[in-house]
């Protein structure tokens, strides 16, 4: 999947400043709603495309969107297949080490979903312990539950899912009892799918911030793409995105 955004050249501050040059591709799993997700129409569509169709536009550049693997965003970075990590990205302790972040633009953190009529079963997470558990590859519960050998031991098996859909396929299936997913995901999934699941009001982990990845020593193309953002948050602009798809703003503003 390659489609392309942009503008033409208003400035000697662009990063692109001929058409000839490569654009800047923007990495992402594209079942990832309602971040960055193909709709009825094959369109790719979402919160963070969004923002990064309005950036581009404003930089004067032209972004292009690449489904990635994400258990392999590291190597696709890193290898130059991308350039940016746009795509609902929580911002670990373990990740700073690898990556360039933004500022923190909102707030997410890790929750148990079940199917509807077993969230009896589920008061803490120590109830975890004999359930059979999922979370998507590369994700920040893997890390999370890789983290505390305790915790995974109790696990009657622990198994991770490439994408969002084949995790709650494998829920709706009993395959996983439990999944253990993004908040802002997993609540937007929940409203697509005909009142089949519930979110257990567990947390696991701490609460994440998410940011714009970028490669450490990309600083310059960092602080480019901050100060548009910045720019889109004081005019309201991101207000406006986030109210689209999640009927509120949820968009933190750091100095």
């Amino acid at each position: 999947l390659m489609i392309g955004c942009g503008g033409t050249q208003q400035n000697s501050d662009n990063l692109n400043s001929t058409k000839n040059e490569k654009p800047l591709v923007i990495g992402l799993d594209d079942e990832y709603a309602p971040f960055g997700f193909h709709n009825e129409k094959g369109e790719l569509i979402g919160l963070d495309i969004d923002l990064a169709k309005e950036a581009a536009k404003r930089m004067g550049v032209k972004f292009e969107f690449t489904s990635i693997d994400w258990s392999k965003k590291e190597d696709e970075l890193y290898s130059g297949n991308i350039d940016i990590i746009w795509n609902g990205f929580d911002i670990t302790p373990e990740r700073k080490e690898k990556f360039l972040y933004s500022k923190p633009y909102m707030d997410n953190r890790q929750i148990l979903l079940v199917k509807l009529g077993n969230e009896s079963d589920f008061h803490s997470i120590y109830d975890l312990e004999g359930k059979i558990v999922g979370t998507q590859a590369g994700s920040t519960a893997e890390t999370c539950i890789n983290g505390d050998e305790n915790l995974k031991n109790s696990l009657a098996k622990f198994g991770t899912y490439r994408n969002v859909k084949e995790g709650f396929a494998a829920l709706d299936s009993g395959e996983f009892d439990v999944l253990i997913i993004d908040e802002l995901v997993g609540r937007y999934e929940m409203s697509k799918a005909q009142k089949k699941f519930k979110a257990v009001e567990i947390t696991i982990g701490p609460v994440t911030e998410i940011g714009i990845g970028f490669r450490k020593s990309d600083t310059e193309l960092r602080n480019k793409v901050q100060k548009v953002f910045d720019e889109m948050t004081k005019d309201g602009t991101t207000k406006k995105i986030s109210e689209r798809w999640f009927g509120a703003d949820l968009i933190k503003y750091k100095k």
